[in-house]
């Protein structure tokens, strides 16, 4: 399983804590897991609790006994004694000590009545109850017991809340990994910054041992391990959620394994396992994986890589198993300077630069700008696949190739090796979406920024040191303070809910939705302040995409547990596609795939193209993910990924010409030439204050401009101003736009560059014409009275 998937479920002790830069830092208060360390239970979130439809009962076979021991019910004078049941404060007392909250309580009651007033008949008890009720024989508290049955029929949870609550307790993860806690494990934490032989060191002691795993996060890094192993004459087998490549011609299972981290195994024993990128266990979405690796590997020696920054939890963790950690400390391996000036232009790029964006926006009008200057550029970002990825790396590698600029996202941080001489950040700022699923611009983290930084100047490259700067003045500053702070220590390892504990929800809650289910388990879940539960929403969204499809509880957690970007409407689509035809027990073939995506495809003639070929990748991607976990349904895994590998070869020949692309999708713009695509995020340089700000009309704009970044005793977060006003966006606009800038962008007369530098003269003008003409008054005044002096 890659993942579950949403908001990020935090601790209640944590979720006071104000938001820091950097976007895991906030937490949702509605979803947050916590244990008061008494062993004390918290209230459920009743508002998860959806009501189980019960319909009143129609013309009955039967006749009404009720009716003939007493008289038929005079419907009026019933709804009359429901109502006064439900004011009643004893009635509404005995309901909360039986678990009723008042939202809980309503909801029944409605039920409850409805029940009553549209049923032709009710049971006989209920009837006589009734009767005597409104003859004034009986009380109308002398329903209640008629109540609470019904109640409990609406919502089972209320019988089974005890053993619910013991099924989503997990306070105790070391304890679910019996084999691993039936030896002593020696643990050793490699620790240091990027570039400082850590992970060497672990992976020789991994390949000197008689059997071997080594987890990493990405599946390039899973290769890289696979191809070094193999190379040197120790034979290891490649595991990722896609793919499985033997060693061995037999397909015998080799005694060394490099795999993804979500795809390692807790029940094989080796001598050496080695967890790489440690940190990553505070993920919000993966989290899960890093926790399940350390404290269930069943390996006598782990050695875990990662920043200093986890050296603590990771301590922490390991005294609940009795096991004790030897750290190992590292220094990077050469040296990484922080400029003094900023690039400020293209013009001012060097042979081994590499321009670090946030957004495929940026990406695509960075390289636009930087071939423009007449130079050649390598492309990466994360949707390109991985074999796309290579070789982008690859040519930006290659001495003799005369590509030796790289335009990259984030996704260099980890799992390439690049020579690059200087890392330039275009921005230090990145778009998030928080918890509600609103668009946020946080300063990128201290671990972030190292991370990414410290691939310039990389022991064995061509460049036997590293430079970091940024591409605008004014971001220099903050950049040297950002890498200046210590890395915020790792607080918490994240958890999920598995298969088998949801089925124990289901078998108890039968008629909820998964959805529900997972709703309920994390409202109901305990953990202790070493841990949080991993988020959830991706994993909600596709249960409710699916929901109306028939599958069982098992298939359709599989489904909802693929690794796919819900942003993607063509890959959400096809996994709907692929649940349907799975439901009807149609095996997904060769031939199907091909009608569903228009395969075979041509090489791309615009952006668009380019997105919906990557896009197609992912679907290839799921297809052989299915294919591992449901092989008789998804038969055709040779093939696709045959046709996968021709995609691959597809797009990289997109990515090579980005630039015709872009000029491509800029033409036939009819929005002009600023936005290539349609972001989420803004292009360029991205605002950072999120006080509200007012227009040139004296309105106050409703746009934020950021998320909140501001932490006490953090001077850097306190300095944070806005450079922008709405003005100078709406100048953006009218300038990106323009039908005379669309044309001279388009016909490489006007650089990016220059309409910055012409935004900026004319932002200058604006201001001497808004903010000048008191000035200019008075300086007619003064030159009048000055004359006045000379006559």
């Amino acid at each position: 399983m890659r993942r579950c998937a949403g908001p990020l479920l935090r601790l209640a002790g944590r979720r006071a804590l104000p938001l820091r830069h950097g976007a895991a830092a906030a937490f949702p208060a509605s979803f947050s897991s916590s244990s008061d360390g008494s062993g004390g239970s918290r209230a459920p979130d009743t508002s998860l609790f959806v009501p189980v439809p019960l319909k009143p009962v129609g013309d009955a076979a039967e006749e009404d006994v009720g009716a003939e021991l007493t008289r038929p019910l005079d419907k009026a004078e019933v709804l009359k004694s429901l109502n006064k049941f439900y004011k009643r404060k004893e009635i509404q007392r005995l309901g909360t000590e039986n678990g009723l909250d008042a939202r809980l309580f309503h909801q029944a009651f409605i039920s409850f009545r409805k029940y009553i007033m549209e049923s032709s008949s009710v049971s006989a008890d209920l009837h006589i109850i009734l009767n005597d009720i409104c003859c004034g024989a009986g009380h109308v508290d002398d329903l209640f017991p008629f109540f609470l049955r019904h109640a409990k029929q609406i919502f089972p949870m209320l019988d089974c809340m005890d053993d619910l609550r013991k099924i989503s307790d997990l306070r105790l993860p070391p304890n679910w990994y019996p084999e691993a806690r039936a030896i002593q494990r020696k643990i050793i934490f490699h620790a240091g910054p990027t570039n400082s032989g850590k992970t060497y060191h672990a992976i020789q002691r991994f390949l000197s041992a008689k059997s071997g795993i080594y987890c990493g996060p990405l599946k390039l890094l899973a290769h890289e391990i696979f191809q070094k192993s193999n190379a040197a004459n120790v034979p290891c087998d490649l595991v990722t959620g896609e793919e499985r490549v033997y060693a061995n011609e037999d397909a015998r299972q080799a005694s060394h394994i490099a795999c993804t981290i979500e795809m390692c195994s807790t029940n094989t024993p080796y001598e050496v396992a080695v967890i790489d990128e440690i940190q990553m266990i505070r993920d919000p979405a993966r989290g899960w994986a890093w926790t399940r690796a350390l404290l269930g590997l069943s390996a006598e020696e782990i050695h875990v890589c990662g920043e200093a920054a986890a050296i603590d939890l990771v301590t922490e963790l390991m005294y609940t198993t009795g096991e004790e950690v030897e750290v190992r400390n590292y220094k990077r391996l050469t040296p990484l300077t922080v400029l003094d000036y900023a690039l400020e232009s293209l013009d001012n790029l060097r042979p081994g630069d590499c321009i670090v964006c946030f957004s495929k926006n940026d990406i695509y009008s960075v390289s636009r700008q930087v071939e423009a200057r007449g130079l050649e550029c390598a492309v990466i970002y994360g949707s390109l696949p991985p074999g796309t990825k290579l070789e982008q790396a690859k040519k930006f590698n290659d001495p003799d190739d005369p590509c030796k600029i790289l335009v990259a996202t984030d996704a260099i941080g980890m799992g390439l090796n690049l020579c690059i001489k200087r890392i330039i950040f275009n921005s230090i700022v990145k778009p998030t979406i928080n918890e509600k699923g609103e668009k946020e611009i946080d300063l990128i983290t201290t671990s972030q920024a190292l991370q990414i930084a410290g691939r310039a100047g990389r022991y064995g490259s061509s460049f036997k040191q590293g430079e970091v700067t940024t591409m605008h003045r004014d971001d220099l500053v903050q950049l040297k303070e950002i890498l200046s702070e210590p890395v915020r220590p790792v607080k918490a390892a994240g958890l999920h809910p598995t298969a088998e504990q949801i089925e124990m929800f289901a078998y108890h809650l039968p008629d909820a939705t998964l959805s529900n289910l997972i709703d309920i388990f994390v409202s109901l879940s305990q953990v202790d302040g070493l841990y949080f539960v991993c988020n959830i929403d991706d994993f909600k969204f596709l249960a409710d995409m699916i929901q109306h499809i028939p599958l069982n509880l098992r298939s359709r957690y599989v489904f909802c547990t693929a690794p796919l970007n819900r942003k993607e409407p063509f890959v959400c689509t096809t996994l709907l596609k692929f649940a349907r035809q799975f439901s009807r027990n149609e095996p997904l073939t060769f031939d199907w795939l091909c009608r569903h995506t228009k395969w075979p495809l041509a090489p791309p003639k615009n952006i668009k193209e380019l997105v919906h070929l990557e896009a197609v990748h992912d679907v290839f991607d799921l297809y052989l993910w299915l294919s591992y976990r449901f092989m008789d349904m998804f038969p055709d895994a040779a093939l696709v990924r045959n046709i996968q590998k021709k995609l691959d070869d597809i797009i990289q020949i997109g990515v090579c010409n980005i630039t015709k692309l872009i000029r491509a999708s800029q033409s036939s713009a009819a929005s002009g030439a600023a936005e290539v695509v349609s972001e989420d995020f803004p292009l360029s340089r991205t605002k950072r204050d999120s006080r509200m700000f007012s227009d040139h009309r004296g309105a106050k704009s409703t746009e934020p401009l950021s998320v909140a970044l501001e932490v006490p005793g953090e001077s850097r977060a306190r300095s944070l101003k806005a450079y922008r006003s709405s003005t100078r966006q709406e100048d953006l606009k009218s300038h990106g736009r323009g039908s005379l800038a669309n044309r001279l962008l388009r016909e490489g007369l006007l650089t990016q560059e220059m309409l910055r530098q012409l935004e900026s003269e004319w932002q200058d003008q604006h201001r001497n014409g808004r903010y000048g003409l008191a000035s200019k008054r008075d300086d007619q005044s003064s030159s009048k009275e000055t004359g006045k002096k000379k006559k």
